[in-house]
């Protein structure tokens, strides 16, 4: 703490000096002409050119190109190493890093003087020419050099970063600055999104945008943020999902729409969860739950494959396969009750006895109210005995009705929903449906529901009668879904946490 302070005085002292000689230490017309990215493909160009020929580094500097092209590039001073009138230093921009030779009979006595006074972490503009170096390195040669923005704040000390998680995510903009891995799973996340927008549009989806304040919290089984309108004078609720209001849309004739959208959540927070998180909501009209799957499948190859440049990633250790199909040529699909038997190791004999469900539950540790539903009783014994086996993209299917407010019943089998959950390296990534376009059916629903919050389910769907209204008028026969965005780079990305995917994570108050 005592050394950060002495560098602070110390910075601060010499911007005072700076300041006291005239100089702007924040200016804003330096104009560039290159990216550090751009320059590096010129100098790949201009090796095939010349071959294996590598120009000697002496007085007379051999440059880029015929007649010595001028190049304007910018960034942070990340490191510099000097030699009296001479200094080597390296760079960075947004697309990469270079190194720049400083010499004081190139630049000139001024701006030589000055640069002696800069500090890593200090934004430089320089014009030049390229050369390379005895190593073989293209090399920026500054014919001029330019303050562009002092820091105030040294960085962290280079060999050792920023090593403690809470530090790199209330601070990620050091966080950026230093650690490459970091910035690059954010631009990997934006990819992610870029490829995802554009297999939706090659597909015909318009792209909405729905309230993120809603009178009603609904669409999910989930604690709401509460906050107040003055002018309207009412309570709203920050949204839990936005599927409510993307399905009036269908009624209202958009046929195929999505939304990448916020949701917020009052709920715990852990290495998969935020209360802050992005999802993709989709739905198509004249489509199920199956065709839902389909489409999945065939998005989730295309931006592996985009992004990565691979179906195979490696997730925490394991080697995960979004070409790998079951023996219809898909991803393996299995039911709920069927995965408890066949991966969960419950007898089959006893799947359809509560009683003998809740006797497992208490022999393993897992804590299921004895009042519940037979259908919330699968789900528990679900998520604990088979969700973290499911390691392979796995479509499950048969969700029971009790848990599926908003899934259209299955024809066959009326306690069960034509709906799926998707799980890849034992979590779940998404959560489709064919959707209930019944007005009668969804309101009894909602008033299960509503029984059920009566019983202190405080998490279970509130009576929207206006949705059920909006139903009334018609609904096509459509399927939609949800596909969580932040754990979908987690896999694409390996990492371990959802901390390290989303730029600002929520965290407690250290004031």
């Amino acid at each position: 703490m005592e050394e950060s302070s002495t560098l602070l005085k110390a910075r601060k002292e010499k911007m005072d000096e700076l300041k006291e000689s005239g100089v702007n230490l924040y200016p804003n017309d330096f104009k560039i002409s290159n990216t550090i990215e751009q320059l590096q493909k010129l100098t790949q160009i201009e090796l095939e050119t010349q071959g294996e020929h590598v120009p000697t580094f002496g007085e007379n500097v051999p440059t880029f190109g015929e007649n010595g092209t001028i190049f304007a590039v910018a960034g942070r001073m990340m490191a510099v190493n000097k030699f009296g009138k001479s200094s080597f230093i390296r760079f960075k921009d947004r697309t990469g890093q270079i190194q720049a030779y400083i010499q004081k009979n190139f630049v000139g006595d001024s701006a030589y003087a000055l640069f002696k006074k800069l500090d890593i972490g200090d934004f430089i503009g320089i014009e030049g020419t390229l050369f390379q170096t005895k190593t073989g390195e293209w090399t920026l040669l500054a014919k001029n050099l330019r303050l562009l923005s002092k820091s105030v704040r040294p960085l962290p000390e280079k060999y050792h970063g920023i090593k403690d998680p809470e530090k790199r995510y209330r601070q990620r903009y050091l966080d950026l600055i230093m650690n490459e891995p970091a910035r690059d799973i954010f631009i990997k996340r934006s990819k992610i999104v870029s490829t995802m927008r554009r297999f939706f549009e090659a597909r015909d989806f318009m792209e909405v945008e729905t309230p993120m304040m809603q009178p009603l919290p609904g669409g999910a089984e989930a604690t709401p943020f509460k906050t107040w309108h003055n002018a309207l004078g009412m309570e709203l609720f920050l949204r839990i999902a936005p599927e409510l209001y993307l399905k009036r849309l269908v009624v209202g004739g958009f046929e195929k729409v999505f939304e990448i959208n916020r949701n917020f959540r009052n709920e715990g927070v852990s290495t998969r969860h935020n209360p802050e998180f992005t999802m993709v909501e989709f739905y198509q009209a004249y489509a199920t739950y199956e065709d839902m799957m389909d489409i999945t499948e065939e998005m989730f190859r295309s931006i592996a494959m985009e992004v990565n440049g691979t179906h195979q990633i490696e997730y925490q250790g394991e080697v995960i396969d979004f070409a790998a199909t079951s023996n219809n040529g898909k991803w393996q699909r299995i039911s709920m009750i069927e995965s408890l038997t066949t991966i969960g190791g419950i007898d089959n004999s006893i799947i359809d006895d509560p009683s003998k469900l809740l006797e497992i539950a208490d022999q393993k540790g897992i804590k299921i109210i004895k009042k519940e539903r037979y259908g919330k009783i699968l789900t528990k014994l679900f998520d604990a005995l088979v969700e973290p086996k499911l390691i392979q993209p796995t479509f499950i299917t048969g969700y029971p009705v009790e848990v599926s407010p908003l899934s259209r019943k299955n024809d066959i089998n009326p306690e069960l929903t034509d709906r799926f959950e998707l799980f890849i390296a034992g979590r779940e990534i998404a959560n489709g449906f064919s959707e209930i376009n019944d007005p009668a059916d969804q309101y009894e629903r909602f008033a299960e529901q509503a029984s059920q919050r009566t019983e202190g389910d405080t998490e279970a769907h509130i009576m929207d009668a206006d949705y059920v209204e909006a139903l009334e008028y018609g609904m096509p026969p459509t399927a939609g879904e949800g596909i969580g965005i932040d754990r979908l780079v987690m896999l694409l990305t390996d990492s371990p946490s959802i901390r390290e995917v989303i730029l600002f994570p929520h965290m407690k108050s250290n004031l």
